[in-house]
C-alpha cells in the first residue's frame, strides 16, 4: 500500500470501496525531519526516509495477519504529553477512523502508558505502538519453550506500567475486615503484585535456560567446534543463508520476523574443518529494550560467537540505517561492531541487481578497507557462499594456532585426545609414529605443546 502524507486537510486520503470490519490504521507520527529530532534516538532516524520508516511499520502490522485499511504520515512539529499527537491531528483521524471503520490503530512510535489511554479514548478505538506490535509478533512467533518464556516476561514488565488501561475496574477496592480494618488493597494494587510475581516466576525459569545453554557451550569448547553466529535487520535473509550454507529447513519467509527462536546446526568448511553455525532473532529500529534484555539468553550464541556474519539486504533503499541500527544492538549486548577480527560483513541479496549494478557493487566492495572487506553474496541462488565459507574458515583460523608434533603409534589416548581436542590437518604414519600437523584453539596451545612436544608451524 502506498503511504500518504496527512497534514491537515491538503492530502488527506479518502476512503475507498465498502467498509470492512477488523482493519487497520496504521499512523506515522514523525516529526519534521530535524537532525537529532526527539523521536531519533539514534542517529538512524536521520537517516530514514518517513515513507520507508511507515512502509516497515505496516510490514510489522501485515506480519500478524492484520488487515491494512490505510497507511498514512501524520508530520508532527513536537511530541504532545497527552496524546502524542496534536489535538487537531486526533480529530482528524478520528473522522478518518469513522469513515473506514478501523478498530485497531498502530501508531509507528513509542507511546507512553497516559498517551495511549488518551488517544484510544479520543478515536474510540484500540491502540497499540510501535513496541506493543512488536512483541505481539514475537508471541504468535514463539515456539520454543525458551522464546515463549522470553516473549511472556518481555510483554509483563510491557503491561505492567499500562495497567491503568488495561481495566475498568481498578478504582474498586478489596480486602480489610469489619469496619476497622481500612479500605485493603486495591485492584491495581493486585494486578501488578500477581504480574510482578509471575516476573520473579519467569526470570527464575531464563536463569535456568541460561545455565543449561552454559553448559552447552561449555561441551561444544570441549571439542574443536568453534561457532559462528548470524546476525542482521530482520528480513535480510539471514534464515535464507543458513538454510544454504547448512542445507537445513529453517523457515525463510518473506515477512519482518519469520524466525524468532535461535537455531545451530553444523557448518562444513572447505578444508574439511567443522563449526557451528547459530541463527538468531532479527534486530530492527527502535527494538524495545525490554526485549533486548528477555533475550539476552538467546543473544549470548553471539556474545559466545568467534565469527559474527552480519547479513545485510544491500538491495534495501534503507540499507545504510538498517546498518546502523544492527549496530546500536551490538554495542547493547557489549559487541564492538567495528571489530574486524571478529565481524565479517555479507552483503545479501545481490541476485536482485543486473550485472551493470553488481559490477558497481563490487568496486565499491573493493575500496573498502583491507581489514574490514564485505562479502556479497545471494542466498538464493548461491553466488559468492563458497567465498563466504572461505573467509569464515581464514577468520576461524586466524585465532587458532598451527602445530606439528610427532606421536607414538601405540600412544591411542593421545591420539584420541587429539582428534577430540584439536582440528587434524594432516596425519601420517612412519617407522610406529604418526607425524601430525594439528591446529588449536590458544586455549589449548600450551596443553599440546607440553603432552605431545609439539612446535609451531612456521608461516610460509
Amino acid at each position: 500500500m502506498e503511504p500518504r502524507n496527512f497534514d491537515g486537510d491538503a492530502d488527506r486520503p479518502r476512503s475507498a470501496g465498502a467498509k470492512q470490519t477488523g482493519r487497520v490504521l496504521v499512523i506515522g507520527p514523525y516529526l519534521r525531519g530535524r537532525a537529532g529530532s526527539a523521536d531519533a534516538q539514534s542517529e538512524t532516524h536521520v537517516l530514514r526516509d518517513a515513507e520507508a520508516r511507515l512502509d516497515e511499520a505496516a510490514g510489522l502490522a501485515r506480519a500478524i495477519d492484520l488487515v491494512i485499511a490505510d497507511a498514512i504520515i501524520a508530520p508532527i512539529n513536537q511530541i504532545r504529553p497527552a496524546t502524542y499527537i496534536g489535538k487537531g491531528k486526533v480529530e482528524e483521524i478520528a473522522a478518518l477512523i469513522k469513515t473506514l471503520d478501523v478498530e485497531l490503530v498502530v501508531m509507528d512510535c513509542a507511546l507512553a502508558p497516559i498517551q495511549q489511554r488518551n488517544l484510544e479514548k479520543e478515536l474510540h478505538a484500540k491502540v497499540l505502538d510501535r513496541t506493543g506490535l512488536i512483541l505481539e509478533i514475537f508471541g504468535r512467533r514463539a515456539k520454543t519453550r525458551e522464546g515463549s518464556l522470553q516473549v511472556e516476561l518481555a510483554h509483563l514488565n510491557y503491561q505492567r506500567s499500562r495497567l491503568v488501561r488495561s481495566w475498568t475496574h481498578l478504582e474498586r477496592q478489596r480486602g480489610g475486615f469489619g469496619f476497622m480494618g481500612g479500605p485493603g488493597e486495591t485492584q491495581i494494587e493486585a494486578d501488578r503484585r500477581l504480574i510482578q510475581e509471575r516476573i520473579s516466576k519467569l526470570e527464575g525459569e531464563l536463569k535456568k535456560v541460561q545455565a543449561t545453554r552454559r553448559l552447552h557451550r561449555a561441551g561444544r569448547q570441549r571439542v574443536p567446534y568453534r561457532v559462528v553466529a548470524l546476525v542482521g535487520y530482520t528480513n535480510a535473509g539471514k534464515s535464507t543463508l543458513f538454510n544454504r550454507l547448512t542445507r537445513a529447513d529453517v523457515q525463510a519467509a518473506d515477512m519482518l520476523f519469520a524466525t524468532l527462536d535461535p537455531t545451530l546446526r553444523a557448518l562444513s568448511l572447505p578444508h574439511g574443518g567443522k563449526a557451528m553455525l547459530s541463527d538468531t532473532v532479527g534486530f530492527i529500529s527502535n527494538l524495545p529494550t525490554q526485549l533486548v534484555a528477555a533475550f539476552r539468553a538467546t543473544l549470548e550464541e553471539v556474545l559466545e560467537a568467534d565469527v559474527i556474519l552480519h547479513v545485510r539486504d544491500i538491495s534495501h533503499e534503507d540499507a545504510e540505517a538498517q546498518q546502523s541500527d544492527v549496530d546500536a544492538v551490538l554495542r547493547q549486548l557489549g559487541i564492538n561492531p567495528d571489530d574486524s577480527g571478529r565481524i565479517i560483513e555479507v552483503w545479501n541479496k545481490i541476485d536482485r541487481y543486473d550485472s551493470e549494478q553488481r559490477e558497481e557493487l563490487l568496486n565499491i566492495a573493493a575500496r573498502r578497507p583491507e581489514d574490514h572487506p564485505a562479502m556479497l553474496v545471494s542466498a538464493v541462488s548461491g553466488e559468492g557462499v563458497d567465498a563466504l565459507l572461505a573467509a569464515i574458515e581464514e577468520r576461524l583460523a586466524a585465532k587458532r594456532t598451527t602445530l606439528d608434533l610427532s606421536i607414538d603409534a601405540a600412544d591411542g589416548a593421545g591420539i584420541s585426545w587429539l582428534h577430540r581436542n584439536a582440528e587434524v590437518l594432516a596425519k601420517e604414519l612412519h617407522d610406529g609414529r604418526f607425524d601430525m600437523t594439528v591446529r588449536v584453539d590458544e586455549t589449548k596451545r600450551d596443553i599440546v605443546v607440553n603432552r605431545f612436544d609439539a612446535v609451531p608451524r612456521l608461516s610460509a
